[in-house]
């Protein structure tokens, strides 16, 4: 694509870059404040003349008015927002894994700084996080992210489907939602469950036998029971965090796919 194409086109350009940018801004490690802002911006370019050709060629119609294009760039940047808000939601679940981890073992105020939320969270949200990302660069979760969130995204929806798809899209999204926070309990069963036996087991040998200061010795216990449990459960976790990425793109397909009332 020439200087001069992308100026005859600009109108066009710039709605798809608003969506790739937005997306950036939101989706998971991409939007991590660790990446230059200028990095963005041109990731977000160089994107955007990568796939201007195709939606060129689709036909995507300019409105006439000022007003009418600005609200359709808002409604781009919403798109993407959307994409990147949802896959983000995948961490979240990771995270709230993590904090039931902590709080049972007893690291509930051991907190790390997580570069990628920007907040503070418990050192196993931290744990976690760390295994969903390896997961996710293995799994070509960026290309994922381009191909499916970009690419697909421009074929198939356009900002205008956000008011024709409406009944369809937003219980997707909480579907969605929902289906993650379950597998965050999921992920939490294995060591809660251990951890409950191993209490319930110590509260026993306390009335048993109250001379014993169980207390002391119930912390060391309880975080080398969970992460002997952590240990053994580490291969149904990395299938489960597998499942997890996966069924959040095959859920953005299904957004792209919903149909129009």
């Amino acid at each position: 694509m020439t200087v001069g194409e992308l100026a005859r086109n600009a109108p066009l350009f710039f709605l798809i870059f608003a969506r790739v940018f937005a997306l950036i801004q939101t989706a998971p490690l991409l939007s991590s404040d660790a990446i230059p802002e200028i990095a963005k911006v041109a990731l977000a370019f160089l994107v955007s003349m990568v796939i201007f050709p195709s939606v060129a060629a689709s036909g995507y119609p300019i409105p006439p008015y000022v007003l009418q294009y600005v609200l359709l760039l808002a409604g781009e940047a919403f798109v993407g927002i959307l994409v990147g808000f949802f896959l983000s939601m995948i961490y979240s679940g990771f995270q709230l894994a993590g904090q039931y981890y902590a709080f049972q073992m007893g690291f509930g105020a051991s907190e790390v700084f997580d570069p990628l939320a920007e907040i503070e969270i418990p050192i196993m949200g931290q744990f976690l996080n760390l295994i969903a990302m390896l997961i996710f660069l293995l799994g070509s979760g960026f290309q994922k992210i381009f191909l499916i969130g970009v690419s697909q995204s421009f074929k198939a929806f356009r900002a205008i489907d956000l008011v024709t798809r409406k009944d369809h899209i937003f219980p997707i999204l909480f579907q969605g939602m929902t289906y993650l926070f379950q597998q965050s309990l999921v992920l939490s069963f294995p060591i809660l469950g251990a951890l409950f036996l191993v209490s319930l087991t110590l509260g026993l040998f306390a009335k048993a036998a109250p001379q014993m200061n169980l207390l002391m010795m119930g912390f060391p216990i309880s975080i080398g029971v969970a992460f002997l449990i952590l240990f053994v459960s580490l291969p149904f976790l990395v299938e489960l965090f597998s499942a997890v990425i996966d069924f959040s793109f095959l859920e953005v397909e299904r957004i792209w796919a919903s149909p129009s009332r």
